[in-house]
Parts: C-alpha cells; structure tokens; sequence
C-alpha cells in the first residue's frame, strides 16, 4: 500500500496494515497513533503528523459549537467532532472528519450504521453532512481528494472551510449526480438542505491578533 506523508517524519505503520479491512482494525485498536493524522483514501494510507494550527483548531471548534447543540435541540441526530472514524467500503474511504452529521433517518434507513452504544469508534456508511477545515498541508487532500471520495460515498453535503489568509472561506458542496456543486453565496449566506438552514461564517480579530470566527445560522 503506497503512504503518502505531509510532512517527511518517521513514523510505523504495522507490517500488517495492507488494505482497508486491516486499516479499519488497526484504527479501532490501542496501538493507533493519538497524534496525528491517519486515513485509507482509494487505496493508499495518508499520513499527516503535523499538529494543529491554532486557526485551524479555533475554526474546527466554531462549527462544533454551533451545529452540535443545532442538531441536538432539533432531535435530528448525531454531530460528531474529529476523531470520530468513517469508511464507505464501497469508496475504499476509511479517514477522521473534523465533524460529520449523521440523521436518524440515514441510521433508520441503513445508510450509516453505528455500533450500538457508547463504545461506538466508526460510522459506517453515507453521513448526511462531512465537515473539513484545510490546512496547509491538506489542500490537496481535503479539495480534491476527499471531494471525490465523499461523493463516491454518498454524502450529501461536503462543508468546506479555509482559515488560512485574512479572511476565511466556507462552502457548502450539495451532491449532484457527477459530483459537487457550491451553494449559491446570498450576500455570505449559504443554504443547506441537510439543516433546513442558512450559515454564514465571518472573521474577526480579538484583543492579542487571534482570529475569533463566527458561525451565523438562520
């Protein structure tokens, strides 16, 4: 299995991980690294040691903030943060979103299924909603690669925010029959269907220079 790395870092892999089934075994056991970031994308292991950039973190942590308790208030279903595990065997997908929302209805109808319980390390399946925010080291990853993985899998909304520069960029990616299309931007709102919503995401700075984001619903 080819590894392709962000960052040129020593790093083990067992000999053992050749595929997504032993990929899958390996990132649900005590032996996976708690540092950094591992993923089975089409059939080769991405690796990705760096840690977080703050603005990156900041960002990550906005959309959890807000959609997590949106999603609870609704009874609508589950919204997961990072280091949550998600495979789509069938898009050879195995990675860790920085968020994803999965609906009663996908559970219901079978298109995510969750081991029962508070154990549960993996959704399985087509989440309604996939959350990545790019860092540099992940461009080509979260803007090519994923975007079409995530499409392979069914997802239906691929949420997609840059912190980098001075000012961020957010897009909400709506699944079409050959791939995504961006939701039309109305004055910095975008609609999403998953939500029933629209979101806008702004920027500023606080008192010592560090971003502080914002993400509107409405």
């Amino acid at each position: 299995m080819t590894v392709i790395q962000a960052q040129h870092e020593a790093l083990h892999v067992p000999d053992w991980v050749r595929d997504l089934a032993s990929f899958r075994r390996w990132a649900k056991s005590d032996e996976f690294p708690s540092r950094g970031w591992y993923a089975h994308l089409s059939g080769q292991l991405w690796v990705d040691p760096s840690m977080e950039r703050a603005a990156h973190n900041l960002l990550k942590s906005e959309f959890t903030v807000v959609l997590a308790p949106l999603v609870k208030g609704a009874r609508a279903g589950y919204f997961f943060g990072d280091r949550m595990l998600l495979t789509n065997v069938e898009a050879g997908l195995s990675t860790e979103p920085d968020g994803m929302f999965v609906s009663y209805a996908a559970v219901k109808e079978k298109r995510a299924i969750l081991e029962r319980g508070p154990d549960t390390l993996e959704v399985e399946g087509s989440p309604d909603m996939v959350l990545e925010v790019v860092s540099p080291t992940s461009v080509e990853k979260d803007t090519v690669v994923l975007r079409d993985l995530y499409h392979r899998a069914g997802v239906q909304e691929y949420w997609l925010a840059d912190p980098r520069g001075e000012d961020p960029t957010f897009n909400i990616l709506k699944r079409g029959p050959k791939g995504y299309a961006a939701a039309r931007d109305q004055a910095g709102w975008l609609k999403s269907p998953v939500f029933g919503k629209s979101f806008r995401l702004t920027c500023r700075e606080d008192e010592l220079g560090m971003p502080t984001y914002a993400l509107q619903v409405r």
